[in-house]
């Protein structure tokens, strides 16, 4: 066999790299990031994480034991500029500080986030200080996420959610009940937040904003967003939504 000579170059992505650590149930995210993160310049490596059939706040703390190793089944040899942990009630449950914690210690990245910390800080780009929220959860799991938004002093005039627990379910739910709920619930708030990275949203955003005329903002639109933000990258996220605007 001859051996033949070759040269190395750089990384994949030539203006970022981003890992995804996407729940194990989650049909939508993975296709929503390819959408608001177009490959070329952008390179994205996905990991998933086992989470159950159903979303309660029990399931969500075995993440808490798994987070490490899901994070470690990234590639070793990747420079991450930002890691993405795909879930807003996962975060709200875990913490975000421990999220980010949980996932350094499998992986090395410059930042770490998740669709709570990139919904605030996406909120503070935007000067809301109101906010409605949809949810597929049950309530001891939608609870605890409007909770994480009162703490932080936003008003949260409204919720509605669909009560689903079966998280097979949630990313069948018609895109067309979620713009039903979403006009239902926004009142006066300044904005509305589609809450679940696995809810199908991204092309109901820009309808919403037209008809509410204020931001409506999803999971994995904000979490997209703030990865592109942190990464110093931000017109690489492209996609709906007056945040991506801005």
């Amino acid at each position: 066999m001859q051996t033949f000579p070759y040269e190395l170059t750089g990384p994949i992505g030539s203006r970022a790299t981003f890992g995804h650590i996407v729940l194990q149930v989650d049909e939508t995210l993975e296709q929503d990031m390819r959408r608001l993160l177009p490959g070329g310049e952008v390179a994205h490596h996905v990991s998933r994480i086992p989470s159950g059939d159903e979303l309660t706040p029990d399931t969500i703390a075995t993440m808490k034991e798994t987070l490490p190793a899901a994070a470690a089944l990234l590639p070793p040899a990747a420079e991450f500029d930002v890691i993405g942990y795909g879930c807003t009630s996962g975060t709200t449950l875990i913490g975000a500080d421990r999220v980010a914690d949980l996932v350094r210690q499998g992986a090395a990245s410059t930042h770490v986030t998740d669709p709570l910390t990139a919904a605030l800080a996406a909120l503070a780009a935007l000067d809301v200080r109101s906010l409605a929220l949809v949810s597929p959860y049950v309530e001891s799991v939608s609870a605890p996420v409007r909770q994480a938004f009162a703490a932080r002093g936003y008003d949260v005039s409204g919720t509605v959610s669909f009560g689903e627990e079966l998280e097979a379910r949630v990313a069948r739910i018609d895109p067309a009940s979620i713009h039903a709920a979403a006009l239902s619930v926004a009142g006066d708030a300044d904005a509305v937040f589609l809450s679940c990275t696995n809810l199908r949203t991204l092309d109901i955003i820009d309808d919403l904003e037209a008809r509410l005329g204020r931001p409506v903002l999803s999971s994995n639109q904000v979490l997209a967003w703030h990865m592109a933000q942190l990464a110093g990258a931000p017109k690489q996220c492209k996609g709906p939504g007056r945040l991506l605007g801005i």
